[in-house]
């Protein structure tokens, strides 16, 4: 039903030209889900005309046949519902109340859709409606021409009008213009053999085939637009997905130009100071010396710890464990917290595409417990499985809610949302919610690419 990359879900615009990723197809998906939704609820409406006409109007003959169609059609109805509500994406909505967690892809409709959720019942819904008209056809015919007074081919008949309806949930033009007109074809068809038992006027069926299909291009018309105003979507969000990146590398550039400056300049003076004072001796108050001698101790200490925050040379040389547990040790040193680092599962000689990423979110994430949480604890967990790396930091403070994450937005602060749009940009998901029994769980799950496995 949707386009994404180089191949088609279904009956799905093509996006080749949106530059598709993670985050294009997960907006693509779910608004071919969304008329999923609906063509199953309007279908639902068919089935119940349906069962009324053959109860209220039954036929002169063969009306076990007609329940016996309309038995199946309805166990198919029946298992198609339950087959996209077991895949779709809003099976699993968190319960959680962050606005974070809406980007999970294992439990939300946007930014996260359940990596396997499949196109496959999206895939089958054009074929869905070929069902409907056959089953509207094969009924119109058998009720009409089996009896040569009844009122029960005329009224299903009528049902065919609702299948332009379910066409136009489609985000094709071509399959909703194919559906249309196979319908008026049916149509126009089932009229002219029925027409014996109803006293059909041929004016009649002329104008209601002229109505059908006045209903068929408003159907296609609409499939039009509504595909329009999705594929606009799509590209507004490959634009900011693009500036996002642009964004997130400058931000990179500078941290690694800063860390640089304050590395071969400031830490330098004040390393030759240390040496400086220490060249003097006993020529200056002992006392004194080891005041200064403490003072540049500290200095050094400090830049050092902003130099590797700013730009984690370490990230490159000892790896993301490494790098995460030195954040670590500097947010206990400036928090007053406890932080335990669990990294069994991340081997130290693993260098990833995603190192950046989840060092930037972890640093993020302590900073924000270290400001907003007043944790006396945060665990974070580092492991990597199938090319998915997942990184976990629990505290037991306060918690957060959805108010204060939208009311800390407003006001401007868009740090951790940065790192969250960053992460659903390179295809993972990022959720954040309450821990048991207090305090908040953020979790980070991204894809990687090894590029340097020594």
């Amino acid at each position: 039903m949707i386009g994404t990359g180089g191949h088609m879900f279904g009956s799905g615009p093509s996006t080749d030209d949106l530059h598709a990723g993670p985050e294009l197809e997960q907006i693509l998906r779910e608004h071919a889900y969304r008329g999923a939704y609906l063509q199953l609820g309007v279908r639902g409406v068919l089935v119940v005309f349906i069962a009324s006409t053959l109860i209220v109007v039954p036929p002169a003959h063969g009306s076990g046949w007609c329940f016996l169609i309309l038995g199946l059609y309805v166990s198919w109805c029946v298992g198609l519902a339950l087959w996209i509500g077991h895949t779709s994406p809003f099976a699993s909505l968190n319960r959680h109340t962050s606005p974070f967690a809406s980007l999970n892809r294992h439990t939300s409709p946007f930014a996260s859709l359940n990596r396997h959720t499949g196109a496959g019942p999206v895939n089958a819904l054009w074929l869905g409606l070929l069902v409907d008209l056959a089953v509207l056809a094969t009924l119109t015919l058998l009720t009409g021409l089996t009896a040569q007074e009844s009122w029960t081919a005329d009224i299903l008949c009528n049902g065919l009008f609702v299948i332009p309806v379910l066409a136009c949930t489609q985000l094709r033009t071509d399959i909703c213009a194919a559906i249309v007109a196979a319908t008026i074809a049916v149509f126009f068809a089932a009229s002219w053999a029925t027409m014996a038992s109803n006293e059909e006027p041929w004016a009649s069926i002329l104008l209601s085939t002229t109505a059908l299909a006045a209903l068929g291009v408003g159907a296609v018309g609409l499939t039009r637009i509504q595909r329009s105003r999705v594929l606009t979507i799509a590209e507004l969000v490959g634009h900011r997905t693009s500036l996002l990146a642009e964004l997130m590398s400058l931000e990179q550039r500078q941290r690694r130009a800063l860390s640089e400056q304050l590395h071969d300049g400031a830490l330098q003076y004040v390393l030759v100071a240390r040496m400086d004072i220490d060249e003097l001796g006993t020529s200056v108050d002992p006392l004194v010396r080891q005041r200064a001698l403490q003072a540049l101790s500290e200095a050094t200490t400090l830049l050092r710890s902003s130099v590797a925050e700013l730009h984690p040379t370490v990230l490159g040389h000892v790896g993301l464990a490494r790098a995460i547990g030195d954040v670590a040790r500097s947010v206990e040193g400036r928090g007053g917290l406890a932080v335990a680092v669990e990294a069994s599962r991340w081997r130290d000689d693993l260098r990833t595409s995603a190192d950046d990423i989840l060092f930037g979110a972890a640093r993020e994430l302590l900073n924000n417990v270290v400001k907003h949480a007043a944790a006396a604890n945060v665990r974070i967990e580092l492991s990597a499985s199938d090319r998915i790396a997942v990184l976990t930091v629990t505290d037991d403070g306060r918690g957060i809610s959805s108010d204060k994450i939208a009311a800390s937005q407003g006001r401007g602060h868009i740090g951790l949302l940065s790192h969250q749009l960053r992460v659903v940009a390179a295809g993972g998901s990022f959720s954040i919610g309450p821990g048991e029994p207090t305090g908040t769980v953020a979790r980070v799950e991204l894809p990687f690419e090894i590029v340097d496995d020594r």
